[in-house]
């Protein structure tokens, strides 16, 4: 089998950059997995995506010119149906043959085999396999079929009449075996050898590919042109690095969506340095970094405090023998983008936070639900009940939640929503207001992402609480609920929210109580009345994941959770105590025996009552008895202490008489009365034992996970 290395050229117009890296990828995985499939690549065959603006392309090792022959058993049918008693064809093995393209003449070599319960007939044979220039048309027929292109075009080929669709019309098309065109067409392209370079700085405007290996050094030393998306982002990292070490004292805002950005628009980087006047950092920076960013595509600079200067890079897709036009020409275009920004900001101070409020009510929230002014209200009420309910101070609480939505009807967040939250906190400082109150209007929103900071004072918090737990309810209580990987209002993201706050920042308040204060916030005809409940379960299995990302065992999780604990901030309290019960030798008998007696109760009739001494019988019953009313009051006594750890050590003096009740004890006598008061027993014991966690969850395993 020849062996020789491929390569796969599409030129196109301008790809659309955000989806650039993804259609790269896509591109060649496809290609190189449908060619592995028709045993034309080698288990070891090496592919290589590349994907400019203006090209998709991949570079595949250890291709073949032809696929190696196969063989092919083809199943008939049951040998009863096949043949007759004395072994003559039957009409329908004949019929069968004839539409597979076979005689009669085959009949002596069909082979018998077991197929399930029944002898089968099969007939085998050698396939010849696939030509590269077969297997390669029916690579490239599926790859373009599979693409993640958003938006399809559609567009008429050279000859005017065939219309093709594809992400952007395409003009050229390159199909080398080694050096050997491969004969195969796409999108009303034949196959050849030629592309085009860098529109302006390329030595030649068509660059010949001479083999498949010749390709990426052709193109960028004949088209000015690097092809690989991963080597141009790296290139671009590292000559904005190197710009920011020449200018000294500044640092590259790392932006990894912004550098995939510019890569894709660019195919040959060259990073120069700009400025525009200082005045402008009168306006709060992070409008500044955004305009520079969303509507430039520039990397801003800022100094060693983080602040942001007067400085920025920019990457332009040519590199002058004189870059001052380049550079005058960028610096002269972000002054109005700037000075926009300052106009936005100017404006937006000239009316305090609070005049605007009124505006929101003609702000739509949700058919459903009403107007951002008519949530505003409902935020206001969950919060001044949460911070009741914590015992901190409504006023700057109830102040905060009013103004939190006020900045969405500003110039500036209308111009650039990201902004929301971030402006009402520098309008409010303007207006004035305590920096708690501005700080909360911003950090209502956190945390916004995994990894996001939490609200940084008290006020925010409470905030940001009421507020996420509104959006909960509310549009629970409508039924918008996330299905699957559909969750088109972030409601996964909000609950996870609410956990982190209750859990990070400590905060000594039951889940199901301000899930109570939020549903008090709806008239009873807005929302669903199972709201509460169906949240609260939304939010449990949220828990279950949250935890598990942290570190701690699976079944740890499932033993505190499966408890549905209130205090969310006393679950890491708890899953602790848990992993030092671990530890102890008598874990692992105490939670086989709170099985086995889950178990028991669930099977009993009716729900036991209380224990009655005078019917305890045998010696282990007595035991069993006083060590546990013995054992009570110390785990109480933790309990109320929030002293889980000791509250489960406490349990370890249970293993020897519970061992015992089950030597020596038949819990399901016949005497009635005597059964149920051992059930009670039980049932006593059981919920001393659950009081933490179920440790009936626990496995065997004590070293299964890793508390953090």
């Amino acid at each position: 089998m020849r062996l020789n290395n491929l390569l796969v050229e599409l030129f196109v117009e301008e790809l659309p950059p955000k989806a650039l890296n993804k259609l790269g990828d896509a591109f060649a995985a496809t290609l190189a997995e449908s060619l592995r499939a028709q045993g034309l690549v080698t288990a070891d065959g090496v592919v290589t995506p590349y994907a400019s603006p203006r090209r998709l392309a991949v570079h595949v090792t250890d291709v073949a010119a032809q696929a190696a022959e196969r063989a092919v058993a083809q199943k008939l049918m049951p040998v009863a149906v096949a043949l007759t008693p004395d072994g003559q064809p039957t009409p329908a093995l004949l019929k069968k043959l004839v539409a597979l393209g076979l005689s009669a003449e085959c009949l002596p070599q069909l082979r018998r085999a077991p197929d399930g319960k029944a002898e089968t007939l099969f007939h085998d044979s050698v396939v010849a396999g696939a030509s590269l220039a077969v297997g390669l048309q029916r690579a490239l027929d599926e790859a373009l079929t599979r693409l993640p292109i958003p938006k399809v075009m559609s567009y008429q080929i050279e000859d005017g009449w065939r219309t093709v669709h594809f992400v952007r019309p395409a003009h050229g098309f390159v199909a080398l075996h080694g050096a050997a065109i491969v004969p195969v067409t796409v999108l009303g392209l034949t196959a050849g050898r030629n592309t085009q370079g860098h529109r302006f700085e390329a030595a030649q405007p068509v660059v010949s590919i001479r083999t498949a290996d010749s390709y990426a050094e052709q193109m960028v030393v004949e088209g000015a042109v690097i092809a690989s998306f991963s080597e141009r982002r790296a290139e671009i990292a590292h000559q904005l690095q190197v710009a920011a070490e020449q200018i000294g004292g500044v640092t590259v805002t790392r932006d990894e969506a912004l550098l995939d950005e510019v890569t894709a628009l660019v195919e040959r980087p060259t990073v120069l340095a700009c400025q525009f006047d200082p005045d402008f950092l009168a306006v709060p920076q992070e409008c500044l970094i955004l305009t520079m960013k969303a509507n430039q595509k520039y990397f801003p600079l800022l100094d060693a405090a983080g602040r942001l200067t007067h400085r920025f890079l920019l990457v332009s897709n040519v590199r002058p023998a004189d870059p001052s036009m380049v550079i005058g020409g960028n610096e002269r275009v972000v002054r109005p983008r700037l000075a926009d920004a300052r106009f936005f900001f100017d404006q937006d101070r000239k009316r305090p936070l609070i005049d605007r409020v009124a505006a929101l009510d003609k702000v739509v929230y949700h058919n459903r639900l009403g107007s951002q002014g008519a949530r505003i209200e409902r935020v206001r009420h969950i919060a001044r009940a949460i911070a009741q309910s914590l015992g901190q101070a409504v006023e700057p609480v109830d102040q905060a939640a009013q103004l939190a939505k006020a900045d969405l009807v500003t110039d500036m967040v209308g111009e650039f929503p990201e902004l929301q939250g971030i402006m009402g906190r520098y309008y409010a400082l303007a207006d004035g207001l305590q920096v708690d109150v501005a700080n909360a209007i911003e950090d209502h929103y956190k945390p916004r992402f995994a990894g996001d900071s939490l609200p940084r004072n008290p006020v925010g918090s409470v905030v940001a609480l009421a507020d996420k737990l509104e959006t909960l309810v509310g549009l629970f209580g409508i039924g918008q609920i996330p299905t699957g990987d559909k969750d088109p209002f972030a409601l996964r993201r909000h609950a996870l929210g609410v956990l982190r706050i209750l859990l990070e920042h400590r905060l000594a308040i039951a889940l199901p109580n301000v899930l109570g204060l939020a549903v008090a916030a709806f008239a009873a005809e807005q929302i669903s009345a199972t709201v509460a409940v169906d949240v609260y379960r939304f939010m449990q299995d949220r828990l279950r994941v949250y935890l598990k990302d942290q570190g701690h065992a699976a079944d740890a999780v499932e033993a505190v959770v499966c408890q549905s604990p209130e205090r969310i901030d006393l679950v890491p309290l708890r899953l602790a105590a848990l992993q030092g019960f671990r530890t102890l030798p008598e874990s692992a008998a105490l939670s086989a025996a709170n099985k086995r007696i889950r178990n028991i109760l669930r099977k009993a009739e009716g729900e036991p009552g209380a224990v009655d001494a005078a019917r305890l019988q045998e010696a282990a019953e007595h035991d069993l008895y006083r060590t546990l009313s013995a054992t009570e009051p110390a785990v109480q006594s933790a309990l109320a202490n929030g002293d889980y750890a000791r509250a489960l050590t406490a349990l370890a003096t249970l293993k020897l008489p519970v061992d015992r009740f089950f030597d020596e004890v038949m819990v399901m006598a016949d005497d009635l009365a005597v059964r149920a008061n051992r059930l009670a027993l039980l049932a006593h014991l059981s919920r001393l034992m659950n009081s933490v966690a179920d440790i009936s969850e626990l496995s065997s395993e004590p070293n299964s996970g890793t508390v953090v």
